[in-house]
């Protein structure tokens, strides 16, 4: 059988940290043989300044059976970097990957752009305009997060320019791919219901083959993992503008010194100011900075923690979130404390594998106390969260859902 061939453009492809590169990765790298599968992205650069600089136009290499084209983009280095450096890095990659396509896309069947950031959106209308099938993978709305963060000014020409280019973007799309159907319904509320006949869920999801409970992260008593034995309450990636991890560690100073110790495990433009809050509070030995870790570590990370926390920020705008980290904080049987509105607070409630807290120190301070005090809950909502990982979000079933659409798209523009 001859082999399909799919070529994936993304801002993000691991070694870079992150959900969005980990969403993408764990899809292609679980596609079937049947699939000949292509990631085109930039050299590695987030989060930024973590990685050297490379000036090289093109590399290629092979990651776990996946053809990955690294193509130049500028790579900013700065903990923060301004608006204008990461307009270039995101700009020069949509360009470099238009360039690509415009001598390489009749080599595919198919093409999926992932955005954010929305100049992905660019290559796409390219492959479109050249006649292949054309996916884009939506995985937040970008802009909205955006002006919610500061990022953007409502009303201003770049956000004016951006909405009417992710809605001809939206519209000339074969298929758009959603994480949950929260944001697929945003997505029809502002960029138009008719979208809504050829949006499809993909949502995030973990490999439970590598993210489960070993017989120690299944016994009855909490995690000592630090000189002291105290629990460990983890959480693993960004340290953003969009998480509530200050919230977090002002909860750690109002809990006892020898009960837990927060694990940030992980790195992000607020790294610096979540130091100086640490510093302010004198709640060093509360909260552990462990930086960034390669992929492969942060299962065993999992497995020595006694709960996980995922914390949003209260925002309207990121009510559809779903973070990739609460999926392996299930796989791991861990259960979860977090924060935000909307599908998260849904989800964990739907699944009994959490507490939800407002995303203010009082009350996030109380969940923790509320599940350190109590096995009993902590691991029914552990298990409760495993068992729901391993039946409705294996990556796996994930992918093979995602290439079977896919094929079908594919099907239907050869009819």
């Amino acid at each position: 059988m001859t082999s399909r061939r799919v070529v994936f453009v993304s801002q993000r492809f691991p070694p870079d940290k992150g959900g969005n590169a980990a969403r993408v990765h764990d899809i292609t790298a679980h596609f079937d043989d049947e699939w000949d599968v292509t990631v085109l992205a930039p050299p590695p650069s987030y989060p930024p300044g973590e990685f050297d600089r490379s000036w090289t136009r093109k590399q290629t290499e092979d990651r776990d059976g996946v053809t990955v084209h690294r193509l130049w983009s500028w790579q900013p280095q700065t903990e923060d970097p301004g608006m204008a450096r990461r307009l270039a890095y995101y700009l020069v990659f949509g360009i470099h990957a238009m360039c690509w396509l415009l001598w390489h896309v009749r080599e595919y069947d198919c093409v999926v752009t992932t955005t954010p950031p929305i100049s992905t959106g660019a290559p796409g209308l390219l492959a479109a305009a050249l006649g292949t099938p054309w996916v884009v993978d939506v995985r937040d709305l970008w802009i909205d997060a955006s002006i919610s963060l500061g990022y953007l000014t409502p009303g201003s020409l770049i956000e004016r320019v951006s909405r009417r280019f992710q809605r001809r973007v939206l519209h000339a799309a074969d298929r758009i791919a959603v994480t949950t159907e929260a944001l697929g319904d945003s997505l029809q509320q502002k960029y138009g219901q008719s979208l809504a006949a050829k949006t499809i869920l993909v949502p995030n999801g973990v490999d439970v083959r590598r993210f489960q409970p070993s017989a120690e992260g299944d016994s009855d008593e909490p995690q000592a993992t630090t000189d002291g034995g105290r629990a460990t309450i983890i959480y693993t990636g960004n340290l953003g503008s969009a998480q509530a991890l200050g919230s977090c560690v002002r909860a750690m100073s109002r809990l006892p010194e020898d009960a837990a110790v927060l694990r940030l495990v992980g790195s992000g433009d607020r790294e610096s100011q979540l130091r100086r809050l640490t510093d302010e509070l004198e709640v060093q030995d509360q909260v552990e900075f462990h930086g960034l870790v390669p992929r492969e570590e942060v299962p065993a990370l999992l497995d020595d923690a006694t709960l996980g926390v995922a914390a949003l920020e209260e925002s309207d705008e990121l009510s559809y979130a779903m973070p990739t980290k609460l999926y392996e904080y299930m796989a791991s049987g861990l259960p979860s404390v977090v924060t935000g509105r909307g599908e998260i607070e849904r989800f964990v409630e739907d699944n009994e594998c959490g507490l939800h807290a407002d995303a203010e120190p009082a009350a996030i301070a109380e969940a923790f106390e509320r599940l350190l005090d109590d096995d009993g809950l902590r691991r029914e909502l552990g298990a409760n969260g495993r068992a729901c990982a391993e039946q409705e979000y294996d990556r796996k079933a994930i992918a093979d859902a995602f290439a079977d659409e896919l094929g079908t798209l594919i099907d239907e523009s050869n009819a």
